[in-house]
């Protein structure tokens, strides 16, 4: 499946829910409840959609998103649906990390491969300022029951904001290099609750390199292919090495390698993460599965797909997952 660009899709990102047991501050705004899930996909449509995008298009990725996937009661039923369909080579899972300790080894026992967990401070008050929730130790605790559970490569986000977390870019850097786990450092986007206040709050990743590079010895740059992150194998100053990624969709886009459809819970397809959706597909499942439906939508919505993503973003992140 090509774009009007030509550029190969081959992945794709599912939002299961808008629900979200945080409320952090660039993602969710106070005036959005958790949402009516009665008209979200079911286990069922999700399947017939994976399975149609990896038969139909070759898709071997796939990664659930949200909200946060784990307010789906059905989520380890969901994630056995679309590991047993052949050709998924891939399936991840983006998630807030609180219910982890708990059901990471359900998760990995269901077919799942591997997590990006959000983390946006180490230190507690700044993590409840972030997140409205005082979590960051069930956060952690439930990174290592992923590591138990064979949830690896474990992968962190941070989402850098002036004013709100930018000291706590080295602490990061050194807990996910001590425990052998890749962190990204994500550029504020112009899109949700903090749009209004992006050219206040936004750091761009050269002030990030600037403040921790006192702490890094050497950084070399890694192949970033159609990554999102711009990579590197960092020494640090007391000799320790990892892998430390910066998302940089503001000040050097990543548009020309993007591989990705981005379908939400209810059924809308966005081209583009910062852009507006392009239709609906439950027409497509309801009142039943309808292949070539499907396959004209996606098509018709692919045709929209940009260039280079706008300049602001139109639509949550809580909606569409990241």
């Amino acid at each position: 499946m090509k774009d009007r660009h030509n550029r190969t899709i081959r992945y794709l990102r599912l939002s299961l829910t808008q629900a979200c047991q945080m409320r952090c501050a660039y993602c969710r705004p106070d005036w959005l409840g958790n949402g009516d899930s009665r008209g979200d996909l079911t286990a069922i449509e999700i399947q017939q959609l994976a399975r149609h995008m990896v038969d139909r298009h070759g898709v071997s990725k796939i990664r659930l998103t949200g909200g946060d996937p784990t307010a789906r009661k059905d989520l380890v039923q969901i994630i056995r649906h679309i590991a047993g369909i052949d050709g998924v080579e891939d399936l991840a899972m983006t998630t807030n990390g609180l219910s982890l300790a708990a059901h990471a080894q359900d998760y990995a026992a269901a077919g799942l491969n591997r997590i990006n967990v959000s983390l946006d401070a180490l230190d507690r008050q700044i993590f409840e300022q972030i997140t409205g929730v005082d979590g960051v130790q069930l956060v952690l605790q439930g990174l290592n029951a992923a590591r138990v559970a064979g949830l690896w490569p474990i992968k962190l986000n941070t989402v850098v904001m002036k004013g709100a977390n930018e000291h706590q870019l080295e602490p990061l850097m050194r807990f996910a290099v001590a425990h052998d786990m890749e962190i990204r450092f994500i550029e504020l986007m112009p899109m949700g609750p903090l749009a209004a206040q992006w050219s206040e709050r936004y750091i761009p990743e050269d002030e990030m390199r600037q403040r921790l590079s006192p702490h890094v010895s050497h950084w070399e740059p890694l192949r970033q292919g159609s990554d999102s992150a711009r990579r590197f194998r960092v020494e640090l100053s007391d000799g320790q090495t990892g892998i430390v990624g910066f998302i940089t969709p503001m000040s050097c886009n990543f548009c020309a390698a993007c591989s990705r459809i981005r379908i939400t819970s209810d059924g809308a397809i966005y081209p583009c993460l910062m852009d507006r959706p392009a239709g609906s597909l439950l027409s497509a499942f309801r009142p039943q599965f309808d292949g070539e439906r499907l396959e004209k939508l996606l098509q018709t919505a692919l045709e929209r797909k940009r260039e280079e993503h706008p300049v602001t973003g139109f639509v949550t992140m809580t909606t569409i997952g990241g």
